[in-house]
Parts: C-alpha cells; structure tokens; sequence
C-alpha cells in the first residue's frame, strides 16, 4: 500500500476555493490520493480563512482538530500571512509549514518534503479531467481572473493578505473557460476581489485567444465570455462608469442579468469612513439607469451594520437606500473587528446589543422588499438551471439566483431531469426568498 494520502480541508471564500482546486490538481498530477478521513491521511492540508475573526476562529478550530486527529498538518490561505502566521506557530509548533493564499508551489514543496512522492501519475489509471480537479458540482464553476485588490477599505484586510491586484492575461481566462465549458459546465461564475478592476494592472493590454486579439477589460472579457453558450454570472462588480457598457450585454443575453454589488452602507459619510470607492447618490442613478436599459436586472448585495461611529440618522439613511434601491438579494453584517484593519482604530465603536437590532430592521425591512418582488413573478415564466434532484422534486434556481447565497426553485416533477439540465417552468408560488414552479 502506498503513503501518498492527502486529507484537505477548504474554508472560506469562492476566491479560496479555487486555490484549493488548483492545489488538489497538483497533487492529483503528482500521485497523491485525496482521502476523507484524518486517520487514512499521511498528511493534512487546511487552506484557513483570515477576513474576520470568526472565520479566523473556525480556522484554528480546524487546525487544532487536525492536529489532534492527525499530527502531520499543513496550512495555507489568508491566515498564514504576516501576525496570523506567528499566532499559528506560537498556537501549533509543530505544523509542518505554514503559507501564504495562492502559494501552490510552496503547499506542493512542504508536501513533497513530507511525504515524497512514490507512484507516477498514470493517465490510464488516474484519470484527471483537463479542466482540473472542481469541488464545486459539475455543471457550474467558478472563474477566478485575477488576485488581490487595489482598494484599502478599513474594515478589510484583504490587500494585506492577496496583496494589490494582479489580473490573468484574458488569453489564460478564455482557455480555461471554454475547458470548463467542453467539461460540461453550464454556468460560469466570474469572481475576483475586485471583479469591475479587470485589466487595470495590465493597462488593458491585447493578448490573444483562438488567433484573435483581445483588449484585456471587463467589458472585451464579459463578451468573449458570452459567446460560450452557457450562463456567466459576474461577482463582486463595484458600481463604476465602465460597467455601464456591460448592461447592453444582458439585454442581449451575452450574460446573465446579474450583478453582485458589494455596496456595504447607503450612507455618505459612513462610505467615506469606509474608505469606499462609491458614493450613495451616484450608485442610485447608476442602479436606475441600468434598470431602464435591462429591466429584468438583479442585484444583490452585501452591507455593515454597526460600523464605528455610525449615528442612527446615518443608519436611518440605509433604511432609505434600501428602499430606494429596491434590491433583489440582500445579505447583512453586523461590524466586527478584525486584527490589523484601520477601522479598529476610529473612535465610537457601537454596543452589541444595538449592532443587533439595526441588523433586525435592516432584514425586516428586505424580507418585505423580497416578498413584494418574489410575488410578482407568480404566474410568470421563467428558464431555470437544475442543481438538485430529491425524489419527485427537482431544485433548481432562475437568472437572478447564484448558488448558495440567492434563492432557489423549488420544481413538481423531476422526472426526466438531471442536475445541469435547463427547464423551461411558470411559476406558481413565492416565499420570502424561494419560488415554487410546474414544467411547461
């Protein structure tokens, strides 16, 4: 029996995920056989999450479990940066190595140290998808374009932990795509820290793909993309003047009808505490002038309750943004602190106790936007990509849904269908935050 097996555990977030991919694949290619249980382990690997101090929490609640469990423990990922990685050591001296987010080559380095390699990769016998290893389903991916993030907002730490932005040549995307499409995916999830910054590092230079050249920006991106055949979804797309020209694209159903707006707060001078790249009043009128040219868009997006300093006249001014911006998903934060971010240091920071009731109110008031808008699509028809088959129903979610964070629809009938499949449907039913439909 060969010592070559590998446990793996991935937290955190979908940029993390796909460094967990790229290092999976690696040491499928080397040999290595990836195994689920601490006990068959030889070695363990743990790419950790660092972006707030409960992810950081859950982190070392899985190192220790390793170490317990294991004894031989790698870690990567956000926590083994600068302080973090010094706590770690301090914490678990005896970890095998501890690295940095997207440090494949020194995981693959600690792991050939630990545990050489003692069987060539066959391709007869083990059989590695070109694409590579995915952890996701098989009919959707993520597409991760570039790394790190130009912003210094001080509630994050992320420039500290990915450093600046660094984009893919849009040749290298576009490969990697249309593989994920010949896969079988069917839905592509374009992600970054700062997906809307696409190219600026490049200075927009020409790469190529298929012979042809390509301007290296969001919008050249976004429309090479489109010509795929399959659903694209953009993620974390700030409100910029540039992506106005993307607009036209879900019209033409080049892409989805779709963006994930990290918006954060709706009030200026909590923005500009923040150090937030948008304004309020601009972000409405580019909100409404998207709506006029694609009526069917989505938004979604994410806000910080509870932030230093933040008055009840200002959190009373994201009351009023949410209800002029009429969002269609919104998920909501109470501030926390997290080691080494500016905003620790501003005066004023807000009592638990009102954190938690400015977060009820805020979900209250978005139940009730949601409710309103998921209403109204009853006795609509929509097109919908299956995820799930249990028993007689089928799960499957609309344009305006990305997994795992939006809603789902809840489909009678699942005869015939396969996770992947599109199905045409007239809805039926509505809840707060998920549809029911019948087949056409």
């Amino acid at each position: 029996m060969y010592n070559n097996k590998v446990g793996f555990v991935s937290l955190g977030c979908p940029k993390a995920l796909v460094d967990s991919e790229r290092i999976i694949t690696q040491l499928k290619f080397d040999g290595y056989d990836l195994v689920s249980q601490y006990s068959e382990a030889n070695v363990v690997i743990v790419n950790t999450c660092g972006f707030i101090d409960e992810a950081k929490k859950e982190s070392i609640d899985v190192i220790s479990e390793a170490m317990d469990e294991n004894g031989q423990v790698i870690v990567t990922g956000c926590m083994g940066t600068s302080s973090d990685a010094n706590r770690l050591k301090d914490a678990f001296p005896d970890l095998i190595a501890i690295t940095g987010p997207a440090a494949y080559e020194e995981v693959m380095t600690a792991v050939h140290k630990t545990l050489p390699p003692v069987k060539v990769y066959d391709p007869l016998t083990n059989l590695i998808p070109k694409q590579g290893i995915k952890l996701t389903p098989r009919h959707y991916a993520y597409l991760k374009i570039s790394e790190g993030c130009n912003h210094h907002c001080k509630f994050c730490i992320i420039p500290s932990l990915r450093g600046d932005l660094v984009s893919r040549p849009i040749g290298d995307i576009m490969r990697e795509a249309e593989g994920l499409v010949n896969s079988g995916v069917r839905e592509l999830l374009v992600i970054a820290q700062d997906t809307s910054a696409y190219g600026v590092d490049l200075s927009y230079k020409t790469d190529f793909w298929k012979g042809a050249p390509l301007k290296s920006d969001l919008y050249t991106l976004c429309k090479s993309l489109g010509k795929l055949g399959v659903w694209i979804r953009l993620h974390y797309i700030y409100p910029y003047p540039h992506v106005d020209k993307i607009i036209p694209l879900m019209l033409e159903n080049r892409i989805l009808p779709y963006l994930d707006i990290p918006l954060q707060h709706g009030s200026p001078t909590v923005l500009k505490r923040m150090a937030r790249p948008a304004g309020t009043e601009k972000t409405l009128n580019r909100i409404n002038s998207w709506r006029k040219i694609c009526p069917n868009l989505n938004i979604r997006s994410t806000f910080i309750v509870g932030y230093p300093g933040e008055t009840d006249s200002e959190f009373e001014e994201l009351l009023l943004f949410l209800e002029e911006a009429q969002l269609d998903r919104v998920g909501c934060f109470k501030y926390s602190p997290v080691s080494g971010a500016a905003a620790n240091n501003l005066p004023y920071h807000i009592p638990d106790d009102v954190k938690e009731e400015r977060l009820r109110q805020v979900m209250d008031l978005q139940k009730e936007i949601s409710i309103d808008k998921l209403n109204a699509k009853i006795g609509s028809e929509d097109h919908i990509l299956i995820d799930e088959i249990n028993s007689e129903t089928a799960i499957g979610r609309t344009k305006g849904d990305s997994p795992n964070i939006d809603g789902v629809v809840f489909l009678k009938g699942a005869s015939g269908l396969s996770p992947g499949d599109f199905t045409e449907v007239k809805i039926t039913g509505s809840s707060e935050h998920d549809l029911w439909a019948e087949r056409l």
